[in-house]
């Protein structure tokens, strides 16, 4: 309630009916049932009818106001009005506010914009809201402006017209109202509610823009709703620009980051702030220290989850069942068994805590994955007599163990004991199945098993179609992986760069280069980053092709775009070259891959050496040789020989033999027979005397 200071000094000593009296100079008064009255009667005098209203309702605004103000408060009383609402047009509504704003003062004139706007047909009124604040704004009011544009931004949000709305909360600054970090927060929170996150993050740099001085609850509500979505790097962003400029972050947002941040693979980025949060001076807490250990596991970092369960421990907090389930499920996910069921038994045994459906699922997940699947039976009985109910994911645990072992008919029989037991297989359920029946082999009977689920009413995840994708490329029908690929689009779906590399991968063993650099093209415009994987599947389609230029070309870009090339993309690269008899850029890329400490794999060292060795260049050959230990060296010089008598170059054969009994006089009686065949074949029986007598001197 906001009025000037002589006449706020005149309301600290009167009395609230002295009150009434004062402000209703300006109207006369009039009973509330000349706004009850029939459609008829008001038509007699249309001429002034709109002006009698007004006058009158502004009357009784007063009225209500003053009799229940019983002392100055900043919130304005609720009205209690016996008119019909269907007697005030929504121009008079704005008349009325107008006029009460400015003769009423502005606590009165919200009073009756608050009263209005509980009708339809003034709440959605865009103008009504726009004429009271900026009456206010003419007052100096700008606290209740803001106030009236936050109603206005939350209103119409209800029916879709909230783009609209903050829209001409910009817009006001033109007349004078300069965006509030309050006003921020109300489109922050209502965005976050009907999921337009990213349209508040663009409001916020508009107003920011204006003039705006953002508070660290602006910053607060952006980073939470981003973590609310899973959308971890936006969350992160957010965060480092609200540390940047001096704010703090409380302990429920730093619980809610780490625990989201661990949840979505973050892992180190949490860590990071699980110190900050110590520095800041904040004493990690239960949650905080369990999510951070749930993290830790999730990522395979198990000794460092146990080194922060004994900080945990240290610093007064006792592990809860949450914490030792996160622990028994990191180990089982290791292929820690006996650890993890060590720890299972601890928590059997404790007084204090029991091992609930989560634990017991974990434990009954890794025995699944060790093969020991008659332990997981037993303790899903175990867990029955414990009163304990296995839920959808402990069966799909069990599932999945027994599709991998290709127990199908337990598999059908756990189906049929949720159903009986009133669980439902979700769609995880299905994907397990089907994809264990495709590796199986039984793919038709996965198809009619997906479809069963289909009709069920569940619909297919990103993972059924990466199922079936990744199964049409196997056997070689791109064309229906084509078609699964376009429909993820057209129900909603989002394919990451898995999808496309499945893919690409496919069309490069057919030779399908065009199709091949589409689909890269398609994953780089949608901003995905294509992997290591990605490059290499390119890189061997094109050397397949016999367009080892452009192979090369897309080899420079991983390495500029710090995508590290593996064994696989140099051996890919590397036989490319020697098809083209490329064999000097063949070995700079041999030598720079060993130095990277990268291992070559059998093909492609036998590739090089053997290519030399077509062009007679035996020392070539034997430098490829010669950058390997021992034990490779051997391994290779083998297949070499064997390879180069299987094409008649027994003479070549024999001086890689002689080296090969240098350093091992035990040849393998393969290499030795295949050399012998070769030479007899040829007419060289010099060299089969030559070998022969060296093996049997024991010379080497």
């Amino acid at each position: 309630h906001i009025v000037s200071t002589a006449t706020h000094n005149v309301l600290c000593v009167i009395c609230p009916q002295s009150l009434f009296n004062l402000r209703h100079m300006s109207y006369p008064h009039v009973d509330s049932e000349i706004l009850s009255t029939n459609s008829t009667s008001s038509s007699s005098s249309s001429s002034t009818s709109s002006q009698s209203v007004v006058r009158t309702l502004c009357s009784l605004v007063c009225q209500s106001y003053y009799q229940q103000l019983t002392n100055f408060r900043r919130t304005s009383p609720r009205l209690n009005l016996s008119i019909d609402k269907g007697y005030l047009t929504s121009e008079q509504a704005i008349t009325v506010v107008a006029s009460l704003a400015d003769e009423a003062g502005s606590m009165v004139a919200l009073s009756f914009f608050y009263w209005a706007i509980g009708f339809a047909e003034f709440r959605y009124f865009m103008r009504l809201y726009i004429v009271f604040a900026t009456s206010l704004i003419a007052k100096g009011n700008l606290e209740r402006a803001h106030e009236v544009m936050q109603c206005l931004v939350r209103n119409f949000a209800e029916i879709g017209k909230f783009k609209e709305a903050v829209s001409m909360v910009i817009e006001m600054q033109n007349q004078g109202l300069v965006p509030s970090a309050q006003t921020l927060n109300c489109i922050i929170i209502v965005a976050t509610e009907i999921g337009l996150v990213e349209f508040a993050d663009n409001v916020f740099d508009e107003m920011s823009d204006r003039g705006l001085s953002p508070d660290s609850l602006n910053f607060k509500l952006m980073v939470i709703a981003y973590c609310r979505m899973g959308r971890i790097a936006e969350a992160d962003r957010w965060l480092s620009s609200m540390l940047e400029r001096g704010f703090l972050v409380d302990n429920a947002t730093f619980t809610l980051i780490i625990s989201r941040f661990c949840e979505n693979d973050h892992v180190i980025r949490a860590l990071w702030l699980f110190g900050k949060m110590r520095d800041m001076g904040f004493t990690p807490n239960m949650i905080n220290f369990t999510s951070m250990i749930n993290g830790l596991c999730k990522r395979g970092s198990i000794k460092q989850a146990f080194e922060l369960l004994e900080e945990m421990v240290r610093k007064g907090w006792k592990p809860n069942v949450h914490t030792h389930t996160a622990l028994i499920d990191g180990l089982c996910k290791k292929g820690w068994i006996e650890k993890a069921f060590r720890l299972f038994l601890k928590l059997v045994r404790s007084d204090n805590y029991k091992p609930n459906i989560y634990t017991y699922t974990a434990m009954i997940s890794g025995y699944c994955k060790d093969k020991k699947l008659n332990r997981a039976e037993m303790l899903l009985t175990r867990m029955e007599e414990q009163g304990l109910v296995p839920n959808t994911n402990t069966y799909t645990a069990l599932i999945d163990g027994h599709c991998n072992a290709g127990n199908f008919d337990r598999v059908y029989e756990l189906m049929d004991e949720m159903d009986k037991k009133g669980f439902t297989p979700n769609i995880c359920t299905y994907n397990t199945i089907v994809d264990g029946l495709c590796k199986k082999g039984r793919v038709q009977e996965a198809y009619k098993l997906l479809k069963r689920g289909l009709k069920c009413g569940l619909e297919a995840d990103i993972v059924t179609y990466n199922i079936l994708i990744s199964e049409n490329c196997k056997q070689a029908d791109t064309s229906q992986a084509l078609g699964f690929f376009s429909k993820i689009f057209k129900v909603g779906l989002t394919p990451d760069i898995q999808f496309y590399t499945t893919l690409i991968a496919a069309f490069c063993r057919q030779k399908k280069m065009k199709e091949s650099q589409q689909l890269f093209n398609d994953a780089v415009r949608l901003g995905l980053v294509p992997t290591r994987k990605t490059y290499t599947s390119l890189i061997c389609g094109y050397c397949r092709f016999g367009d080892t230029s452009l192979a090369v070309k897309l080899f420079q870009r991983m390495s500029e775009l710090a995508c590290v090339p593996d064994s696989i993309t140099y051996g890919a690269l590397i036989s490319g070259l020697c098809k083209e008899s490329n064999l000097e850029e063949a070995y700079k890329l041999y030598v720079v891959m060993i130095d990277k400490g990268l291992s070559p794999c059998e093909v492609t060292r036998l590739t090089l050496a053997y290519e030399y060795c077509k062009e007679d260049k035996y020392a070539n050959a034997m430098s490829v040789l010669d950058r390997l230990d021992k034990k490779l060296w051997i391994r290779t010089v083998n297949t070499l020989v064997r390879k180069l008598c299987s094409k008649g170059k027994v003479d070549i054969a024999a001086l890689f033999l002689h080296k090969l009994i240098d350093k091992d006089p035990h040849v393998d009686h393969i290499t030795l027979s295949a050399f012998m065949t070769a030479c007899y074949d040829s007419n060289k029986y010099a060299l089969v005397s030559d070998v022969s007598e060296r093996i049997s001197k024991g010379i080497g």
